[in-house]
């Protein structure tokens, strides 16, 4: 059986993306099937979900206009899961202090957009998070901070302020999981929570 995996392909990575989805569901003993989404009317279809980064407001914009936002939150609401990174974790979150994004409220935190800084500030890091056996390479380009992790479980943490949440069937990743070869948190969003 194979799972179909919708990738918002509004801005972002969201080639890389798919790529570690199959990566991920192979070293699961699985079998995911990528397919890009820009129009409604393929959510409904999908087992799992990605909203990858770019620009949050514009990201926001194209999914209000093309019916998209309310097919990703009925997809949560579900129960099926959702992996947001960076500018979607912006959109995913429940408030990004900036009226021009209009949030998804599907994940129970307040976040500051471009807060670890610009484009020449991007930097690699080790992370632990939770449920990893071994230490992420995590990528942050224009990342945005998690100011109140509200009742999100906290995944890693960097400087001491959340970077990686999990609430409920959805991930946030203040980072770029899909910039490297490791692909452990698409694994941890996808199919350790379709397992458990």
């Amino acid at each position: 059986m194979s799972l179909t995996a919708g990738v918002v392909a509004v801005q972002g990575d969201f080639r890389e993306h798919a790529a570690a989805i199959e990566r991920a569901a192979r070293a699961h003993g699985e079998r995911a099937d990528p397919i890009e989404i820009r129009s409604s009317g393929t959510i409904p279809d999908c087992d799992l979900l990605l909203l990858p980064g770019g620009e949050s407001t514009a990201i926001s914009t194209h999914l209000q206009r093309e019916g998209l936002a309310d097919e990703i939150v009925a997809h949560v609401d579900a129960g099926k899961p959702l992996l947001a990174t960076c500018a979607g974790l912006i959109v995913a979150c429940a408030d990004a202090g900036d009226e021009r994004v209009e949030n998804l409220g599907l994940i129970d935190a307040t976040v500051e957009r471009n807060a670890f800084g610009r484009q020449r500030d991007s930097f690699e890091t080790d992370l632990d998070v939770e449920g990893l056996d071994e230490p992420f390479p995590a990528v942050f380009i224009r990342a945005p901070r998690i100011d109140d992790a509200g009742d999100c479980e906290v995944l890693a943490t960097f400087d001491g302020q959340p970077v990686a949440v999990r609430d409920g069937p959805v991930v946030g990743t203040a980072f770029h999981p899909e910039l490297t070869d490791d692909a452990q948190v698409h694994r941890l969003a996808f199919f350790e929570r379709i397992d458990g």
